[in-house]
Protein backbone atom coordinates (compact mmCIF):
# COMPACT_ATOMS: atom_id res chain seq x y z
CA UNK A 1 0.00 0.00 0.00
CA UNK A 2 2.84 1.98 0.36
CA UNK A 3 3.85 4.45 3.21
CA UNK A 4 2.12 7.54 2.52
CA UNK A 5 -1.29 9.59 3.14
CA UNK A 6 -3.93 8.86 0.24
CA UNK A 7 -7.47 9.80 -0.11
CA UNK A 8 -9.62 8.71 -2.98
CA UNK A 9 -13.19 7.28 -3.95
CA UNK A 10 -14.74 3.37 -4.05
CA UNK A 11 -15.22 3.07 -8.07
CA UNK A 12 -18.81 1.45 -7.36
CA UNK A 13 -21.13 3.30 -4.96
CA UNK A 14 -22.94 0.38 -4.02
CA UNK A 15 -19.92 -1.15 -2.45
CA UNK A 16 -20.66 0.74 0.74
CA UNK A 17 -24.10 -0.81 1.66
CA UNK A 18 -22.60 -4.08 0.43
CA UNK A 19 -19.97 -4.21 2.63
CA UNK A 20 -21.99 -2.82 5.64
CA UNK A 21 -24.65 -0.66 6.83
CA UNK A 22 -26.10 0.86 9.70
CA UNK A 23 -28.88 -1.29 10.58
CA UNK A 24 -26.69 -4.73 9.94
CA UNK A 25 -24.04 -3.19 12.22
CA UNK A 26 -27.26 -2.79 15.19
CA UNK A 27 -28.34 -6.51 14.33
CA UNK A 28 -25.06 -8.11 14.55
CA UNK A 29 -24.13 -6.90 17.88
CA UNK A 30 -28.02 -7.23 18.79
CA UNK A 31 -27.89 -11.18 17.91
CA UNK A 32 -24.43 -12.39 19.24
CA UNK A 33 -22.68 -11.90 23.01
CA UNK A 34 -20.06 -9.51 22.76
CA UNK A 35 -18.09 -8.02 25.48
CA UNK A 36 -16.25 -4.94 26.32
CA UNK A 37 -13.64 -4.22 25.05
CA UNK A 38 -15.02 -5.58 21.34
CA UNK A 39 -18.19 -3.33 21.80
CA UNK A 40 -17.59 0.01 23.40
CA UNK A 41 -19.49 3.39 23.86
CA UNK A 42 -18.09 6.49 23.58
CA UNK A 43 -19.58 10.44 24.72
CA UNK A 44 -18.39 13.17 25.53
CA UNK A 45 -14.87 12.15 24.60
CA UNK A 46 -14.27 9.14 26.44
CA UNK A 47 -15.50 5.04 27.00
CA UNK A 48 -18.71 4.50 28.69
CA UNK A 49 -18.59 2.25 31.47
CA UNK A 50 -19.82 -1.35 29.80
CA UNK A 51 -22.83 -1.41 32.39
CA UNK A 52 -24.32 1.52 30.19
CA UNK A 53 -24.90 -0.95 27.41
CA UNK A 54 -23.97 -4.42 28.23
CA UNK A 55 -25.77 -6.50 30.21
CA UNK A 56 -25.52 -9.90 31.96
CA UNK A 57 -28.87 -11.95 30.31
CA UNK A 58 -30.03 -15.11 31.49
CA UNK A 59 -30.33 -18.04 28.95
CA UNK A 60 -33.15 -20.89 28.95
CA UNK A 61 -30.47 -23.08 30.91
CA UNK A 62 -30.11 -20.59 33.28
CA UNK A 63 -26.64 -19.22 32.37
CA UNK A 64 -25.74 -15.64 31.93
CA UNK A 65 -24.10 -14.32 28.87
CA UNK A 66 -22.70 -11.29 28.39
CA UNK A 67 -25.37 -9.25 25.82
CA UNK A 68 -26.12 -5.56 24.45
CA UNK A 69 -28.94 -3.61 26.34
CA UNK A 70 -30.44 -2.66 22.75
CA UNK A 71 -32.78 -0.21 24.23
CA UNK A 72 -29.93 1.44 26.13
CA UNK A 73 -27.65 1.77 22.97
CA UNK A 74 -30.29 3.09 21.36
CA UNK A 75 -31.30 5.83 23.84
CA UNK A 76 -27.54 6.69 23.60
CA UNK A 77 -27.28 6.83 19.52
CA UNK A 78 -30.58 9.34 20.30
CA UNK A 79 -28.72 11.44 22.33
CA UNK A 80 -25.59 11.45 20.24
CA UNK A 81 -22.74 8.91 20.31
CA UNK A 82 -20.56 6.42 18.91
CA UNK A 83 -20.52 2.81 18.87
CA UNK A 84 -17.43 0.94 17.83
CA UNK A 85 -17.38 -3.02 16.91
CA UNK A 86 -13.93 -4.33 16.62
CA UNK A 87 -13.33 -7.99 14.44
CA UNK A 88 -16.35 -7.54 12.47
CA UNK A 89 -14.39 -10.26 10.39
CA UNK A 90 -15.80 -13.37 12.13
CA UNK A 91 -18.79 -11.74 12.74
CA UNK A 92 -20.23 -11.61 9.24
CA UNK A 93 -19.28 -13.16 6.13
CA UNK A 94 -19.18 -10.56 3.74
CA UNK A 95 -16.44 -8.44 6.07
CA UNK A 96 -14.73 -11.69 6.27
CA UNK A 97 -14.68 -11.77 2.23
CA UNK A 98 -12.94 -8.41 2.21
CA UNK A 99 -10.76 -8.80 5.11
CA UNK A 100 -9.26 -12.09 3.27
CA UNK A 101 -9.16 -9.92 0.15
CA UNK A 102 -7.11 -7.65 1.56
CA UNK A 103 -4.45 -10.09 3.05
CA UNK A 104 -4.38 -11.93 -0.11
CA UNK A 105 -3.33 -8.66 -1.45
CA UNK A 106 -1.40 -7.02 0.75
CA UNK A 107 0.29 -10.20 2.64
CA UNK A 108 -0.66 -8.89 5.79
CA UNK A 109 -3.56 -10.13 8.23
CA UNK A 110 -6.45 -7.73 7.90
CA UNK A 111 -9.04 -7.19 10.79
CA UNK A 112 -11.95 -4.26 10.53
CA UNK A 113 -13.60 -2.50 12.96
CA UNK A 114 -17.13 -0.31 12.53
CA UNK A 115 -17.62 3.23 14.02
CA UNK A 116 -21.13 4.38 14.07
CA UNK A 117 -21.29 7.74 15.00
CA UNK A 118 -24.81 9.78 15.73
CA UNK A 119 -25.81 13.43 16.36
CA UNK A 120 -23.07 16.00 16.66
CA UNK A 121 -21.20 13.13 19.05
CA UNK A 122 -17.05 13.52 19.08
CA UNK A 123 -15.00 10.24 18.92
CA UNK A 124 -11.62 9.68 20.05
CA UNK A 125 -8.96 12.97 20.44
CA UNK A 126 -6.04 12.80 18.96
CA UNK A 127 -4.00 9.56 18.31
CA UNK A 128 -1.88 7.26 16.51
CA UNK A 129 -2.08 3.54 15.76
CA UNK A 130 0.29 1.06 15.41
CA UNK A 131 -1.16 -0.65 12.28
CA UNK A 132 -2.03 0.65 8.75
CA UNK A 133 -5.19 1.80 8.59
CA UNK A 134 -7.64 1.77 5.44
CA UNK A 135 -10.65 3.87 6.36
CA UNK A 136 -14.18 3.06 4.14
CA UNK A 137 -16.59 5.80 4.81
CA UNK A 138 -20.28 4.07 4.44
CA UNK A 139 -22.61 6.06 5.17
CA UNK A 140 -22.88 9.83 6.34
CA UNK A 141 -20.55 12.34 6.85
CA UNK A 142 -17.00 12.86 9.49
CA UNK A 143 -14.84 15.36 9.62
CA UNK A 144 -11.29 14.29 9.83
CA UNK A 145 -7.93 15.63 10.74
CA UNK A 146 -4.32 13.63 9.66
CA UNK A 147 -1.43 14.44 10.70
CA UNK A 148 2.35 13.52 9.74
CA UNK A 149 4.47 11.42 12.42
CA UNK A 150 6.07 12.74 15.25
CA UNK A 151 8.37 9.79 15.96
CA UNK A 152 10.08 7.29 13.09
CA UNK A 153 7.93 3.75 13.04
CA UNK A 154 6.55 3.97 16.41
CA UNK A 155 5.67 0.53 17.83
CA UNK A 156 3.46 -0.18 20.83
CA UNK A 157 6.31 -1.42 22.47
CA UNK A 158 8.68 0.62 22.13
CA UNK A 159 12.33 1.91 23.32
CA UNK A 160 10.37 5.12 23.92
CA UNK A 161 7.03 6.65 24.63
CA UNK A 162 5.68 8.47 21.55
CA UNK A 163 2.71 10.77 23.06
CA UNK A 164 3.59 14.28 21.36
CA UNK A 165 1.28 15.15 18.29
CA UNK A 166 2.85 15.96 15.06
CA UNK A 167 1.62 19.80 14.38
CA UNK A 168 2.19 19.11 10.23
CA UNK A 169 -1.72 19.23 9.59
CA UNK A 170 -1.49 16.51 6.31
CA UNK A 171 -5.29 16.40 5.11
CA UNK A 172 -8.71 18.02 7.22
CA UNK A 173 -11.44 17.81 5.62
CA UNK A 174 -14.63 15.75 5.31
CA UNK A 175 -15.31 11.92 4.40
CA UNK A 176 -18.31 10.83 2.73
CA UNK A 177 -20.25 8.02 1.78
CA UNK A 178 -17.67 5.92 -0.70
CA UNK A 179 -14.65 7.54 0.28
CA UNK A 180 -11.41 5.74 1.42
CA UNK A 181 -8.21 6.71 2.86
CA UNK A 182 -5.23 5.52 3.98
CA UNK A 183 -3.12 6.37 6.88
CA UNK A 184 -0.09 4.44 7.65
CA UNK A 185 1.45 3.80 10.84
CA UNK A 186 2.33 6.43 13.26
CA UNK A 187 0.34 9.46 11.46
CA UNK A 188 -1.92 11.11 14.27
CA UNK A 189 -5.26 11.64 13.19
CA UNK A 190 -8.88 12.15 15.08
CA UNK A 191 -12.47 11.96 13.34
CA UNK A 192 -15.93 13.70 14.95
CA UNK A 193 -19.16 14.71 13.78
CA UNK A 194 -18.72 17.23 16.23
CA UNK A 195 -20.55 20.65 14.84
CA UNK A 196 -22.67 18.33 12.14
CA UNK A 197 -25.91 18.20 14.26
CA UNK A 198 -28.46 15.42 13.54
CA UNK A 199 -27.30 12.28 11.23
CA UNK A 200 -24.75 10.02 11.61
CA UNK A 201 -21.29 8.47 10.10
CA UNK A 202 -20.89 4.81 9.63
CA UNK A 203 -17.04 3.61 8.38
CA UNK A 204 -15.23 0.64 8.58
CA UNK A 205 -11.95 0.33 9.25
CA UNK A 206 -9.00 -2.51 7.90
CA UNK A 207 -6.10 -2.40 9.72
CA UNK A 208 -3.00 -4.10 8.93
CA UNK A 209 -0.14 -4.92 10.94
CA UNK A 210 3.19 -4.60 9.27
CA UNK A 211 6.26 -7.18 10.16
CA UNK A 212 8.98 -5.53 11.42
CA UNK A 213 12.65 -6.32 11.99
CA UNK A 214 11.75 -6.77 15.92
CA UNK A 215 9.08 -9.07 14.48
CA UNK A 216 11.87 -10.77 12.31
CA UNK A 217 14.18 -10.70 15.52
CA UNK A 218 11.57 -12.77 17.74
CA UNK A 219 10.98 -15.44 14.90
CA UNK A 220 14.89 -16.47 14.75
CA UNK A 221 14.73 -16.62 18.55
CA UNK A 222 12.14 -18.79 18.29
CA UNK A 223 14.53 -20.93 15.85
CA UNK A 224 17.41 -21.15 18.59
CA UNK A 225 15.45 -23.39 20.65
CA UNK A 226 16.90 -26.19 17.63
CA UNK A 227 20.51 -25.50 18.56
CA UNK A 228 21.55 -27.06 22.07
CA UNK A 229 23.88 -23.95 22.84
CA UNK A 230 20.66 -21.59 23.41
CA UNK A 231 19.07 -23.93 25.50
CA UNK A 232 21.62 -24.68 27.98
CA UNK A 233 21.41 -22.13 31.27
CA UNK A 234 23.44 -19.28 31.41
CA UNK A 235 26.52 -19.65 34.09
CA UNK A 236 25.58 -17.39 36.08
CA UNK A 237 27.73 -18.20 38.55
CA UNK A 238 30.68 -19.09 36.66
CA UNK A 239 34.02 -16.96 36.70
CA UNK A 240 34.26 -13.85 34.41
CA UNK A 241 36.23 -15.97 32.17
CA UNK A 242 33.26 -18.69 31.28
CA UNK A 243 30.78 -16.25 31.80
CA UNK A 244 32.38 -14.58 28.30
CA UNK A 245 33.58 -17.29 26.64
CA UNK A 246 29.74 -18.49 26.58
CA UNK A 247 28.42 -14.75 25.07
CA UNK A 248 31.70 -15.36 22.60
CA UNK A 249 29.93 -19.07 21.72
CA UNK A 250 26.12 -17.12 22.05
CA UNK A 251 27.14 -14.02 19.99
CA UNK A 252 28.98 -16.84 17.45
CA UNK A 253 25.59 -19.26 16.82
CA UNK A 254 23.50 -16.38 16.83
CA UNK A 255 25.53 -14.47 13.95
CA UNK A 256 25.14 -17.96 12.05
CA UNK A 257 20.90 -17.84 12.70
CA UNK A 258 20.49 -13.94 11.20
CA UNK A 259 22.79 -15.23 8.07
CA UNK A 260 20.96 -18.34 7.27
CA UNK A 261 17.51 -17.12 8.71
CA UNK A 262 16.62 -14.04 6.22
CA UNK A 263 13.44 -11.60 6.67
CA UNK A 264 12.29 -12.99 3.78
CA UNK A 265 11.85 -17.03 4.97
CA UNK A 266 10.50 -15.26 8.36
CA UNK A 267 7.64 -13.78 6.09
CA UNK A 268 7.18 -17.12 3.53
CA UNK A 269 7.27 -19.57 7.39
CA UNK A 270 4.73 -16.84 8.22
CA UNK A 271 2.36 -17.05 5.38
CA UNK A 272 2.44 -20.64 5.10
CA UNK A 273 2.07 -21.77 8.95
CA UNK A 274 -0.63 -19.25 9.59
CA UNK A 275 -4.12 -21.46 10.43
CA UNK A 276 -7.43 -19.73 9.38
CA UNK A 277 -10.47 -19.20 11.53
CA UNK A 278 -13.49 -21.59 11.46
CA UNK A 279 -15.91 -22.53 9.30
CA UNK A 280 -18.70 -24.87 8.66
CA UNK A 281 -17.52 -28.47 8.00
CA UNK A 282 -20.30 -30.98 7.60
CA UNK A 283 -18.95 -33.14 5.19
CA UNK A 284 -21.47 -34.35 3.19
CA UNK A 285 -23.77 -35.41 6.26
CA UNK A 286 -26.79 -32.86 4.96
CA UNK A 287 -26.45 -33.95 1.71
CA UNK A 288 -23.60 -33.98 -1.64
CA UNK A 289 -20.85 -31.11 -1.39
CA UNK A 290 -22.00 -28.83 -4.08
CA UNK A 291 -19.35 -25.37 -3.73
CA UNK A 292 -16.29 -24.63 -2.21
CA UNK A 293 -14.18 -21.59 -1.41
CA UNK A 294 -10.38 -21.31 -0.55
CA UNK A 295 -10.24 -19.73 2.78
CA UNK A 296 -6.60 -19.54 4.17
CA UNK A 297 -5.56 -16.03 5.13
CA UNK A 298 -2.58 -15.83 2.50
CA UNK A 299 -3.12 -17.55 -1.22
CA UNK A 300 -1.73 -21.30 -0.99
CA UNK A 301 1.43 -21.47 -2.20
CA UNK A 302 1.79 -23.96 -5.23
CA UNK A 303 4.69 -25.35 -6.69
CA UNK A 304 4.89 -27.44 -9.63
CA UNK A 305 7.69 -30.34 -9.16
CA UNK A 306 8.00 -32.80 -12.41
CA UNK A 307 5.02 -34.79 -12.36
CA UNK A 308 3.44 -33.23 -8.95
CA UNK A 309 2.06 -30.31 -7.46
CA UNK A 310 3.04 -29.24 -3.91
CA UNK A 311 0.51 -26.96 -1.86
CA UNK A 312 1.97 -25.06 0.67
CA UNK A 313 -0.31 -23.46 3.43
CA UNK A 314 -1.47 -23.63 6.90
CA UNK A 315 1.41 -25.59 8.62
CA UNK A 316 0.94 -28.29 5.80
CA UNK A 317 2.25 -29.35 2.53
CA UNK A 318 0.15 -31.60 0.20
CA UNK A 319 1.27 -33.19 -2.76
CA UNK A 320 -1.17 -34.07 -5.30
CA UNK A 321 -0.62 -35.66 -9.25
CA UNK A 322 0.33 -32.87 -11.55
CA UNK A 323 -3.13 -33.80 -13.67
CA UNK A 324 -4.98 -32.10 -10.98
CA UNK A 325 -3.32 -28.97 -11.29
CA UNK A 326 -6.47 -27.54 -13.27
CA UNK A 327 -8.93 -28.45 -10.92
CA UNK A 328 -6.24 -26.13 -7.83
CA UNK A 329 -6.49 -23.48 -9.95
CA UNK A 330 -10.08 -23.01 -9.43
CA UNK A 331 -10.56 -24.13 -6.14
CA UNK A 332 -7.54 -22.62 -4.45
CA UNK A 333 -8.43 -19.34 -6.78
CA UNK A 334 -9.74 -17.28 -4.17
CA UNK A 335 -13.57 -17.42 -5.44
CA UNK A 336 -16.19 -20.27 -5.06
CA UNK A 337 -16.00 -23.01 -7.20
CA UNK A 338 -19.04 -25.22 -8.30
CA UNK A 339 -17.69 -29.08 -8.07
CA UNK A 340 -19.70 -29.85 -10.78
CA UNK A 341 -18.62 -26.97 -13.02
CA UNK A 342 -15.07 -27.69 -12.19
CA UNK A 343 -15.08 -31.00 -13.16
CA UNK A 344 -16.66 -30.14 -16.67
CA UNK A 345 -14.24 -27.51 -17.71
CA UNK A 346 -11.54 -29.62 -16.04
CA UNK A 347 -12.69 -33.31 -17.27
CA UNK A 348 -11.70 -34.41 -14.11
CA UNK A 349 -13.97 -35.68 -11.41
CA UNK A 350 -13.18 -32.55 -9.07
CA UNK A 351 -15.02 -34.09 -6.07
CA UNK A 352 -12.39 -36.30 -3.96
CA UNK A 353 -9.85 -33.12 -4.57
CA UNK A 354 -12.33 -30.78 -2.86
CA UNK A 355 -13.41 -33.09 0.25
CA UNK A 356 -9.32 -33.48 0.52
CA UNK A 357 -8.62 -29.43 0.51
CA UNK A 358 -11.89 -29.02 3.15
CA UNK A 359 -10.53 -32.45 5.20
CA UNK A 360 -6.41 -30.24 5.31
CA UNK A 361 -8.22 -26.98 6.29
CA UNK A 362 -7.60 -24.90 2.80
CA UNK A 363 -11.05 -24.99 1.55
CA UNK A 364 -14.54 -25.00 2.99
CA UNK A 365 -18.09 -25.23 2.15
CA UNK A 366 -19.65 -22.50 0.82
CA UNK A 367 -22.95 -21.60 2.44
CA UNK A 368 -25.37 -18.99 1.19
CA UNK A 369 -24.06 -16.10 3.81
CA UNK A 370 -20.60 -16.64 2.16
CA UNK A 371 -21.04 -17.06 -1.40
CA UNK A 372 -23.05 -13.49 -0.92
CA UNK A 373 -20.13 -12.14 0.45
CA UNK A 374 -18.13 -12.99 -2.59
CA UNK A 375 -20.76 -12.08 -5.37
CA UNK A 376 -19.67 -9.59 -7.82
CA UNK A 377 -16.78 -9.07 -6.15
CA UNK A 378 -12.95 -10.04 -7.40
CA UNK A 379 -10.22 -11.83 -5.40
CA UNK A 380 -6.73 -12.17 -7.03
CA UNK A 381 -5.80 -15.82 -8.34
CA UNK A 382 -2.63 -17.41 -6.41
CA UNK A 383 0.42 -17.24 -8.35
CA UNK A 384 2.19 -20.61 -9.55
CA UNK A 385 5.70 -20.19 -8.50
Amino acid sequence: MGTAFAIGTLPDPDLCVRLLNPATLLDIIARRSLTYPQLRCLQGGGDLHPRDYLTMAPTSRGHRVSMANMPRIGHLLKQGATLVCDDLGPLDATLEVACRALAWWTGEHARVNAYLTTQAASGWGIHWDSHDVVCVQLAGEKSWEVRGPSRAAPMDRDAEPNTEPSTEIVWAGTMRAGDVMHIPRGWWHQATRTGSGDGHSLHATFGLTQRTGVDWLEWVADQARANATFRHDLDQHADPVRQQDQHQEFAQAAAALLRTHSPTDYLTARRREHVPGRHSTTFGVFGPLETVVCVTDFAPDLAVRDDTVIITAVGKKITVPADALPVLRLFLSGQPAAIADVSARTGIDAAPLAEALITAGLCTETTPALAAGYADMTVSTCAIT
